[in-house]
């Protein structure tokens, strides 16, 4: 497994416990074509780390009725007239599901599905009160190395003990953990779940610091170090695109199994970093350096970005149309830099809480910017 794979497992795992700091600062819904439906009943497991409200803020905008149900203890002041449901997803802690043994919903949003265990204890529970289960999973759940332009239909990761409730050394257990989670919640509710599998989510209020990396990273201005090649495919997919697409499969009754990763067409790798060069006046200097150089240099784990060679080469290029099909939107990749920039920059003036990035350090930057210069003969 390469560090840039690694790091997605590890970031992806360690996003809901980072985002227990900060405010949630989305600005902008996604563009919604439908008109209004009749009002749903939406519980969110979940709800405060990142997808979570960006879900939420799009059904409300929408006029439905959201319960969330949540420990309490991470940004509690988010949505203060929403309903709140106070528990644990694991029912062997504290309250356990004490809070979801009465009343009835349209849709639940699983937003916080990491063990199949506690997912299994939620579906069965609400199987008889509930029309439609939302999971949301992760590209991960696919066995690697990943095909290229892989469908939902590719072969899914498996775990030696499936009764494992650890991530693991690396987090190796994350994907395998997943696919089991959408196994649970398929035995309790059939034919009624909707299985969703991101890639990288990105935009405001990320608590990951990876895309976020590139357009605060352009903006610092210099010479910038990019890994790999113009031409490399990246699959993103803005978390307020993403959120909307949830209450839209819950006003539709949409079931199945989606690959919800972006945009509509291939964006090549070096179009992204120029939307982030666009987010910002800063005037930086690009230093494009191979993958097969950066595979032998310690520290060189670029963020969002994955090598379009061995192992990774079909990390990227996950098909889409089943989504699209489903209505999945996105809105152009210029208007998220913009938008994870300025709000970076609102979180820098307050608290700080979520202003951590990934990527290397300007130290690291230096020091691998200058071991690319010396391999080609030139002075530092």
């Amino acid at each position: 497994m390469s560090v840039t794979r690694r790091t997605f497992l590890k970031t992806s795992a360690a996003a809901a416990a980072a985002a227990a700091l900060g405010r949630a600062a989305n600005p902008g819904a996604a563009p919604v074509e439908k008109p209004l439906p009749k009002p749903l009943r939406i519980l969110i497991l979940g709800g405060t780390g990142y997808l979570g409200p960006a879900t939420i803020e799009c059904a409300l905008a929408r006029g439905h009725k959201v319960t969330m149900f949540n420990r309490g203890k991470t940004r509690p002041d988010l949505f203060p007239t929403v309903e709140r449901l106070q528990g644990d997803r694991d029912p062997l802690k504290g309250e356990g599901l004490k809070a979801l043994e009465k009343g009835e919903w349209d849709v639940v949003i699983d937003n916080s599905a990491y063990y199949p265990r506690p997912v299994s204890a939620s579906a069965t529970l609400l199987a008889p009160r509930c029309k439609q289960y939302i999971i949301i999973s992760s590209i991960s759940a696919y066995k690697e190395p990943n095909p290229e332009n892989g469908t939902e239909n590719a072969p899914l990761a498996t775990l030696a003990d499936p009764k494992v409730e650890e991530m693991g050394k690396e987090y190796q257990n994350y994907g395998g953990l997943k696919a089991l989670c959408e196994q649970a919640a398929q035995a309790a509710m059939p034919g009624r779940v909707t299985v969703v599998r991101p890639g990288f989510i990105v935009g405001p209020d990320d608590p990951s610091g990876r895309f976020t990396y590139w357009p605060v990273r352009m903006d610092r201005g210099g010479e910038i170090a990019v890994p790999g090649g113009q031409d490399d495919p990246v699959q993103i997919i803005d978390v307020r695109d993403l959120g909307a697409w949830l209450v839209r499969l819950a006003e539709d009754r949409t079931t199945g199994v989606f690959n919800a990763t972006g945009p509509a067409r291939k964006l090549p790798w070096g179009r992204l970093v120029e939307a982030c060069q666009k987010a910002t006046p800063a005037k930086g200097t690009l230093t494009w350096i191979p993958a097969e150089f950066l595979a032998k240099q310690e520290g060189a784990d670029f963020p969002i970005w994955a090598p379009f060679t061995g192992e990774t080469k079909g990390f990227h290029t996950w098909s889409n149309a089943r989504a699209i099909a489903a209505g999945l939107r996105f809105r152009p990749v210029e208007d998220t830099a913009r938008d994870t920039l300025a709000w970076f920059k609102t979180q820098e003036k307050a608290e700080k809480g979520r202003t951590r990035l990934a990527g290397p350090s300007p130290e690291g930057e230096a020091k691998l910017l200058a071991a690319w210069k010396a391999a080609q003969g030139q002075k530092p």
